[in-house]
């Protein structure tokens, strides 16, 4: 009985790994293009097959894996532990010559202040909540800790980019959500599930993990940042839950939860396309990278929400040896001690 549900755990948390890089490799060559370009190319439904050998990714699993790392490295799952190795996983990635898969401005920019030294408190680039934030937090979701440090890890990997508290909210439904698919909660019950815990924890200021972060010109208190990036969730949230009350128009949807450049509506879009996809993973990713917006964070993290949910035999067989990191995905996936 022990086994299997270590061996359940084990393919829900590589299908989620693998779905994150499928759905970016699905998503990064129709990133720039019009939801009608891409149906010229691609076909009504969109890209369902991997392109290239290997099938190359971007930075949104380029910088997981950092996250992945910073984690697999760590001695105890503590700020004091991991911000380190953050910092230098982050810091690497920024100089690696294989970082050139258009990468954020944000984190590019965050690391180069990072890489002087500067404290990740005043290096993070203050008031973005770009997708970037939780682009890249799956990994935590995936690991078996407490849900209070799950939330501190979560958003200090997006702080040491991301200041806004948007992208640290955000990046803690990510995880949260990852947390619950692996643990076998259904894709239906998710949005009622993320809306209680953003009510739960909307004046939860997580100081042991954020320090002064909160700290800016006309903000009262903690509660009162951190209240800002709950509220702006709840509202993505909101327009997720109103869209699917109504059927799926086959359209793009971006148009209903946002086009996801930022931290909330690349979650809320990403679950509209896991959620109108839950009985067919390559469809969701699919969906994901016929968008207008970002379609490469949309489908990632459309593929890390259904890869959570149905484990790695959901994907293509052939596609585990086909994507760009797959022995990095592979071992990350792995329990260590």
């Amino acid at each position: 009985m022990i086994t299997g549900v270590i061996d359940s755990s084990l393919r829900r948390a590589s299908g989620s790994l693998f779905g994150l890089a499928y759905g970016d490799a699905l998503g990064r060559p129709t990133e720039f293009l019009t939801v009608a370009e891409i149906r010229r190319r691609y076909g009504p439904s969109g890209p369902h097959e991997l392109e290239g050998h290997p099938a190359l990714v971007t930075d949104d699993t380029q910088m997981a894996l950092a996250v992945g790392w910073a984690l697999h490295d760590a001695s105890a799952f503590t700020p004091e532990a991991v911000e380190p190795l953050l910092r230098e996983r982050f810091m690497a990635w920024a100089v690696s010559p294989d970082n050139n898969r258009a990468p954020g401005m944000t984190c590019l920019r965050a690391c180069a202040e990072l890489s002087r030294g500067v404290r990740w408190q005043e290096a993070t680039v203050a008031g973005s909540k770009g997708c970037g934030a939780n682009m890249r937090v799956t990994p935590v979701g995936l690991l078996p800790v407490d849900l209070d440090t799950l939330a501190g890890l979560a958003q200090l990997q997006a702080g040491l980019t991301h200041g806004h508290p948007t992208g640290l909210a955000a990046s803690e439904l990510t995880a949260y959500a990852v947390r619950l698919l692996r643990d076998g909660v259904a894709l239906a019950e998710l949005p009622a599930l993320l809306v209680e815990r953003s009510r739960e924890q909307r004046r939860v200021y997580r100081a042991d993990w954020l320090g002064d972060l909160w700290q800016r010109p006309g903000v009262d208190s903690p509660e009162d940042f951190i209240a800002r990036g709950w509220d702006e969730c709840l509202a993505a949230l909101g327009r997720l839950t109103t869209t699917l009350t109504r059927p799926d128009d086959g359209g793009d949807p971006c148009r209903r939860t946002g086009e996801g450049w930022v931290a909330e509506e690349a979650l809320a879009t990403a679950l509209l396309c896991a959620l109108w996809h839950a009985d067919d993973p390559v469809g969701a990713l699919a969906r994901g990278a016929t968008t207008a917006g970002d379609s490469d964070s949309i489908a990632a993290l459309a593929g890390a929400f259904v890869g959570a949910a149905h484990g790695l035999p959901a994907w293509p067989r052939a596609w585990s040896t086909q994507i760009e990191y797959a022995d990095q995905l592979t071992t990350l996936a792995t329990p260590h001690d």
